[in-house]
């Protein structure tokens, strides 16, 4: 059973940053896709980027030039760098894994089989 752990949410400023970490374990690295989604008090959860194996990453609109997604295989672990934070940023945010293989969407949330327990990303203007 995959199991995702998120780490290094809190309170910024508007402009600050803030590093999120998602370490994954129970199985095999290789055999999920993954992604970063935010959920705000109110609104559906979104896809912030998603990430493969080997790197390549699809941002959502929002954040695209502020974050930036990356993953280390042999530490198991994802990472979200967010830059020039906005209030509108602030929610919880997940990491999220997928089973290679079928049709799905990056954007869908209802496709991913895995998730964390979320960490909590706080702006003030």
């Amino acid at each position: 059973q995959l199991q995702l752990s998120e780490s290094g949410g809190g309170s910024v400023q508007a402009g600050g940053s803030l590093r999120l970490s998602c370490v994954v374990s129970g199985s095999t690295y290789t055999y999920y896709y993954y992604a970063w989604f935010r959920q705000a008090p109110g609104k559906e959860r979104e896809t912030v980027v998603g990430i493969n194996t080997i790197g390549s990453t699809t941002y959502a609109d929002s954040v695209r030039g502020r974050f930036t997604a990356s993953q280390d295989s042999a530490k198991k672990t994802l990472y979200l760098e967010m830059n020039s934070l906005k209030p509108e940023d602030t929610g919880m945010y997940y990491c999220a894994a997928r089973r290679n293989g079928g049709r799905w969407s990056i954007w869908r949330p209802a496709d991913y089989h895995y998730w964390g327990q979320g960490t909590q990303v706080t702006v003030s203007s």
